[in-house]
């Protein structure tokens, strides 16, 4: 059964820095997925914070987390992480692991992340 974790959600201050992670499993082959972390604050809708090729060779960021935040996996180990780095409060939110080869893909349960003084 296809199943993907997140982890590393928190507590942080304003200008901190946190490391999510995902853990794939259960993919017969996880290195043909695209992967994407996306975002979700009460009452708005899912955004798109960052995706990695399949490969890792490629990576694409919502201009409001461009130099921020750093997106990467190793396929090895069947893990995507994200880096996110100068933390603001609106960063505040819901984080969701996606992995996407067709079709509608497969979700975490996310993980929530703070920032807050």
């Amino acid at each position: 059964q296809v199943q993907l974790v997140e982890s590393g959600g928190g507590l942080v201050q304003p200008g901190g820095s946190l490391r999510l992670s995902c853990a794939a499993s259960g993919f017969t082959f996880f290195s043909i997925y695209a992967m994407t972390w996306y975002r979700q604050t009460p009452g708005k809708e899912r955004e798109q914070v960052a995706v990695i090729s399949s490969a890792g060779d490629s990576t694409n960021y919502a201009d409001s987390v461009k130099g921020r935040f750093t997106i990467s996996r190793d396929n090895a180990k069947n893990m995507v992480y994200l880096q996110m780095n100068s933390l603001k409060p609106e960063d505040t939110a819901v984080y969701y692991c996606h992995a996407r080869r067709s079709g509608p893909g497969y979700w975490g349960q996310g993980t929530q992340v703070t920032v807050s003084s």
